[in-house]
């Protein structure tokens, strides 16, 4: 089972918020409280990031006719643009 999430009351947390990111940072899940009751979770992102160029190669498959005239107008007229 996990461990239970620090928390901090809303000065505390004002107060430390450096911190909290950092905490945050590291994989933590942090609690922010009201008069002792959890009102808010502060928790990491996962990264979305690409890494650079090319980073979605042997990810992505195309069909050999992708950018055919004929798939170009039927995304056309998908959009209303094509006749």
């Amino acid at each position: 089972m996990g461990e239970a999430a620090a928390q901090y009351n809303i000065h505390d947390a004002k107060t430390n918020l450096s911190r909290i990111i950092e905490r945050v940072e590291h994989g933590e899940e942090i609690l922010i409280s009201r008069a002792g009751t959890p009102v808010a979770k502060v928790i990491p992102l996962r990264s979305r990031r690409r890494t650079g160029r090319g980073s979605l190669r042997g990810r992505l498959v195309l069909p050999a006719d992708w950018d055919s005239d004929e798939v170009n107008e039927e995304i056309a007229r998908d959009f209303g643009a094509g006749g």
